[in-house]
């Protein structure tokens, strides 16, 4: 069985839900903490759904204790994942965070254990994260390098870590102001791009949970842990997705079991790794802003919450 607690977040998909909770059935965790918004009062028949996946994420038949964080009205993506993970994190020193789209192999969980343990008291470390989009898998020795993207489609962190998080980007115009990003671009292109993003988040345009802690990393220097190869599939791109809808490079990635973890030797940033998920995946991309919303998950223009 699992000791670490996973936080398991659903909504209004039972099938993409019953696909991850397969995954967290084999994994056993003692305490499983379910994270559910509740349905648009817009949408008829999301109520059904909203109902009927959370019944699936409470289906354990193994020993497992369950810790709901329900919301019987409608919050919307940011502001529910974020106060649902708060609240997780009031009870908890560290989770595993799943999506119900985000389909793991058993070796995430192991992967997840062991570095929640291996850097719990190292702040230089904030986040552990299940996805790889490079299609190098060679380019470390090691089981997993460092990354300044705290990629969320399937991850791990500590009480330590998320206690910097905040949702209103309230120190945001204090960091762009003296030029925070400088340590963390390595261009002005780059630069730019985050500082529009950031600034759209700021004007509510863009409501997201997955961008201000991305800031929040960046704001304390945090790093990411990132495996050498891919052990988390995303299964949610398409017509009932909330926010992946579009078709993507990156949907239904093979994933691959590791062995025996082997540590760098040292926690220093992947330029190189970070460098090339700009060009592929963020500023660089023409269709950088499709990527950005697909790597946030959770972005979207608050005008079509109502919708």
């Amino acid at each position: 069985m699992l000791d670490i607690p996973i936080a398991f977040i659903v909504f209004n998909r039972p099938a993409q839900t019953r696909q991850s909770f397969a995954a967290i059935r084999k994994a056993r965790p003692k305490v499983l903490c379910i994270i559910s918004d509740g349905p648009r009062s817009s949408h008829p028949g999301e109520a059904a759904l909203v109902e009927q996946s959370r019944q699936i994420a409470e289906s354990c038949d193994w020993p497992c204790e369950i810790q709901r964080f329900y919301s019987d009205t409608n919050l919307g993506c940011g502001e529910r994942i974020s106060s649902g993970l708060t609240a997780v994190f009031e009870q908890h020193e560290q989770a595993i965070v799943l999506e119900d789209d985000c389909v793991p192999n058993q070796s995430f969980f192991r992967y997840c254990n062991e570095l929640l343990q291996y850097y719990e008291h190292d702040e230089r470390v904030m986040a552990i994260s299940g996805d790889n989009f490079h299609d190098d898998p060679d380019e470390t020795s090691a089981s997993y390098f460092f990354s300044k993207y705290p990629h969320c489609w399937g991850w791990a962190t500590w009480r330590r870590a998320w206690k910097h998080y905040e949702g209103t980007l309230a120190a945001w115009p204090e960091y762009r102001d003296r030029d925070g990003l400088a340590s963390n671009c390595h261009s002005l292109r780059e630069r730019d791009y985050w500082t529009r993003t950031y600034d759209r988040v700021c004007a509510g345009e863009i409501d997201s949970w997955a961008i201000p802690w991305m800031l929040a990393c960046w704001m304390n220097h945090g790093l990411t842990a990132v495996p050498a190869r891919n052990l988390v599939s995303n299964i949610g791109f398409g017509d009932d997705a909330t926010h992946t809808t579009d078709s993507s490079p990156f949907e239904n990635l093979p994933t691959y079991e590791l062995d025996t973890i082997v540590h760098p030797d040292r926690i220093c940033r992947s330029v190189q790794n970070d460098v090339y998920i700009d060009r592929v995946f963020f500023s660089r991309g023409k269709l950088r802003f499709r990527h950005l919303v697909q790597f946030a998950q959770h972005c979207v223009n608050t005008s079509r919450r109502a919708a």
